[in-house]
């Protein structure tokens, strides 16, 4: 996910500078640009240890097995089960297929994964009922992207990070999608008031450069000993380098209170949209700049019509168009953006008409 634009200046600036240096090194040795990251991400959150990897669906993998040797160290080896909530998404690999446990990125993968378990999205009391003796973590999404933008509240969050300590269960936060400043804060957590044990992060802290972070406290990193679980490529120079200009862009002072008061004003253009064309957007989801248009027409049908008007969206689960513009767009953007999704809906509303007065005769 390119949340600061395609080619932007300084991250092709420090690509090239650091493609004359090192690009790959093994893990076996320090690496200072590593250390760096490592650092600068704990002291912006709740973190204590980093592991670098490559891909979300990795982030997720490692905060997976982190969670399990959390148990394991602590005399509890059978408390391997994982708890999510239907609609997640959280990779392509045959266990974050499971976690996620939709049948459409199951199919033809044969039997699932063992170990996860799932309920209702945001059924607090379903949740708490379906935990066991074997559950050991409970790893979600603060905001389901793929599933169609459905947002857990600060008080189902709240109410999640409660059980999880009554029943001594790590809470993950699956924030790949929402993370980086998607949400107006470099994660959505922070918006919150609930922190979790384990925190994944990936598609924007590289810009679309493949890196990814696995973010955990001190108290459950101790069993990930060296050679309990590794990377080839994680943590390399090149990503590193990459991911710390990021951080430097997203970090800088206003960065993210313009990303608030901008992701504001698109939202109420899109609120304005749906209350002139309701033929067209029943409504409008999200947080920030992960918003979802939730269509009375086939989200297909308005997609198609939205790329004739040179604005590329992609879509997600409900019937809902997802709306995922850089976050560091410019107000003309958004204006422009608005304007061609304002056309976008006067076409169908109209070619719906014609096809209406059609059926009538």
């Amino acid at each position: 996910m390119t949340g600061l634009g395609h080619c932007h200046p300084r991250l092709a600036d420090v690509i090239t500078r650091q493609a004359l240096k090192l690009w790959h090194v093994s893990n076996a040795f320090g690496i200072p640009e590593q250390e760096a990251l490592a650092e600068r991400l704990c002291a912006a959150t709740f973190a204590d240890r980093v592991f670098f990897s490559n891909s979300g669906a990795e982030a997720l993998e490692t905060a997976i097995k982190t969670a399990h040797r959390y148990h394991f160290v602590n005399g509890n080896p059978q408390r391997y089960r994982l708890l999510t909530f239907q609609g997640d998404f959280h990779g392509r690999t045959l266990a974050t297929v499971a976690a996620g446990g939709q049948p459409k990125y199951l199919e033809g993968f044969g039997p699932p994964a063992p170990g996860f378990d799932s309920v209702p999205f945001g059924d607090i009391a379903a949740l708490e009922a379906a935990c066991t003796d074997d559950t050991a973590a409970v790893p979600i999404e603060p905001i389901q992207g793929k599933s169609g933008v459905h947002a857990l509240s600060p008080a189902d969050l709240a109410r999640i990070r409660a059980l999880c300590d009554r029943k001594g269960l790590l809470l993950i936060f699956d924030e790949v999608q929402t993370g980086v400043g998607r949400t107006g804060h470099l994660f959505a957590y922070q918006a919150s008031g609930t922190t979790p044990d384990i925190l994944a992060s990936a598609k924007g802290l590289g810009n679309g450069f493949p890196v990814a972070a696995c973010l955990a406290i001190e108290g459950v990193a101790p069993g990930m000993t060296p050679g309990t679980h590794g990377s080839t490529f994680g943590g390399n120079p090149l990503a590193m380098t990459i991911a710390s200009e990021v951080l430097d862009i997203i970090l800088a002072d206003g960065f993210l209170d313009q990303v608030r008061a901008n992701s504001v004003l698109l939202r109420n253009g899109l609120e304005e949209l749906a209350a002139d064309y309701p033929a067209v957007i029943e409504s409008v989801r999200g947080v920030g700049f992960l918003l979802g248009l939730k269509c009375a027409l086939p989200h297909r049908e308005v997609a198609d019509a939205a790329l004739g008007h040179g604005l590329l969206t992609i879509l997600a689960g409900d019937n809902v168009l997802r709306v995922l513009p850089p976050i560091n767009i410019e107000r003309s953007d958004i204006d422009e953006g608005l304007r061609r999704l304002r056309m976008t809906a006067h076409t169908l509303s109209a070619d719906n008409d014609v096809k209406a007065q059609g059926s009538s005769a």
